[in-house]
Formats: structure tokens, C-alpha cells, sequence
């Protein structure tokens, strides 16, 4: 197996898209608030699940691709990193909405099974996810080293593991400070605009960096 040569770098620019309050953390937030920590920590082993899958798929579809074709490379970076600029904006816009449903999960707890299934759908439909294994994470393979795929899985594979504790950490202190959370939306207001804002700063570096080297 290949190890891109950025590796740390990569550690890095994932701990940012992680930690920023995107579609799989505020769920997770949303459970801890709504039943506390125990299913979101069980719905955040769902959601990296579905990460993980949803890699993967990117991966088999766009390394042989992104292998062969310059001009592919550079269109996936431009395009993720506008998507992500548009998610960001869509996301302090909608702030209030997002920060309404977080209290509002309906009257009866999920079981763990449910909450897993839950958590998967979620990370495997996350758009935030998906741009980042499409645009940002091809930045950081070796193209002169071969196995594109296999570089994809493995970075793919090592943003599921940071993730689950990430997001895990979420769950828990949300968990511990869910009446403190709901009792004031305008705290999750502020929490999803964090995020958004986040989104914006990493499309347009990703946008930045491919034009810069495209000079």
C-alpha cells in the first residue's frame, strides 16, 4: 500500500472539515441534546460508516480517473471547492432552520440498531463528506507513485478514524451539556454559521491552491 508523502498535511486539512459543524455533527449534536450521549456515540459508529463507504465509492470512481487525466484532476478541484463555497453560504443562511430541527428529534428514542442505520444514511449522503473525498482529499496522493485508489482508500479509511473520535467528542460534551444547548437556540445558530463559515474558507483554499497551480 502507498502512503501519500503529506500525509501530516492531510491530518491536518481533515481535522479542520471534521471539527467544522457540518450535516454529521450537528445530527450527533442533535441526539446528544434530544437522548444523550449513548446513542450519539452509537450514531457517530453509524455515520463514519457511511463515511467510509461513501469514500470508498469516490475512490473507485474517480481514482482511475484522476490517474490518467490532468485536466480531470483539476475540474474535480475547482468544482468541489465551489460546492463547498456554496455550502457554506447555504448553511449561515439556513442557520435558524438547521438550529430548529437540532431540538426537534421527536418523542421517542431510537434503539441502537436504528441509531446506527440513522448515522449511516446520514454520513453516506453527507455532501460536505463527499466534496471533501472528491476535491480536497485528491490534493494530497502522489500521482507519480501509482495506485491512486489505493492512496484514496487509505485517506479515506484514516478520516473515518479521526472522525469517530472527533465527532464522538462532539456527542459526549453535548451529551453533558444538552439543557445548557437547548435551552438557547441561538447557540446552535452561532454553532452551524461556525461551520458554514469553515466551508467557505476551505472551498476558496481549494480553489486558490489549484489556480496557484495552474501558474
Amino acid at each position: 500500500m502507498v502512503i501519500p508523502s503529506r500525509l501530516i498535511e492531510y491530518i491536518i486539512a481533515a481535522m479542520i472539515i471534521i471539527l467544522a459543524p457540518g450535516p454529521s455533527v450537528l445530527f450527533v449534536i442533535a441526539r446528544a441534546i434530544a437522548w444523550g450521549r449513548k446513542v450519539a456515540v452509537v450514531t457517530v459508529a453509524g455515520n463514519v460508516t457511511g463515511a467510509f463507504v461513501l469514500s470508498s465509492l469516490v475512490a473507485f470512481g474517480l481514482g482511475p480517473i484522476l490517474q490518467r487525466s490532468d485536466l480531470a484532476f483539476v475540474a474535480v478541484q475547482w468544482g468541489g471547492g465551489l460546492y463547498l463555497v456554496y455550502l457554506g453560504i447555504d448553511a449561515i443562511r439556513k442557520r435558524k432552520v438547521h438550529a430548529a430541527d437540532m431540538t426537534n428529534q421527536g418523542p421517542v428514542e431510537p434503539r441502537v440498531f436504528q441509531s446506527i442505520r440513522d448515522g449511516f444514511m446520514v454520513g453516506v449522503l453527507n455532501p460536505k463528506g463527499l466534496v471533501f473525498y472528491a476535491a480536497v482529499l485528491p490534493q494530497f496522493i502522489d500521482r507519480d507513485r501509482g495506485s491512486v485508489t489505493g492512496q484514496l482508500l487509505f485517506l479515506g479509511a484514516l478520516f473515518s478514524v479521526l472522525a469517530f473520535f472527533s465527532d464522538g467528542g462532539w456527542g459526549l460534551l453535548a451529551g453533558t451539556a444538552r439543557a445548557w444547548l437547548a435551552g438557547d437556540t441561538s447557540r446552535l445558530e452561532k454553532l452551524r454559521a461556525t461551520g458554514g463559515c469553515v466551508m467557505v474558507i476551505l472551498g476558496a483554499s481549494v480553489i486558490l491552491s489549484t489556480a496557484i497551480g495552474l501558474i
